[in-house]
């Protein structure tokens, strides 16, 4: 599970965030490239947009769910 006290500085504020434990997998980049992005000099993906549709939010939250190591949030 993704620990709200440890998110990515990067993220935008707001509902899902991305935290330390991002592998870098390029998962939730594949499933929801509107909302995630990544960090280049370190490896990371974030949440650059908040989702802002229906499509969006779904996305979001399958990108969630397919993290493989839990690093993806939801405080929303």
């Amino acid at each position: 599970m993704a620990d709200p006290t440890s998110k990515m500085p990067e993220n935008e504020q707001g509902a899902f965030y991305v935290d330390s434990q991002c592998i870098d997998c390029d998962i939730c980049r594949e499933i929801a490239p509107y909302n995630f992005t990544r960090e280049t000099k370190k490896g990371y993906s974030y949440v650059y947009k908040q989702p802002d549709n229906a499509r969006e939010l779904e996305l979001c939250r399958e990108a969630m769910s397919s993290c493989p190591v839990d690093a993806i949030g939801n405080n929303g």
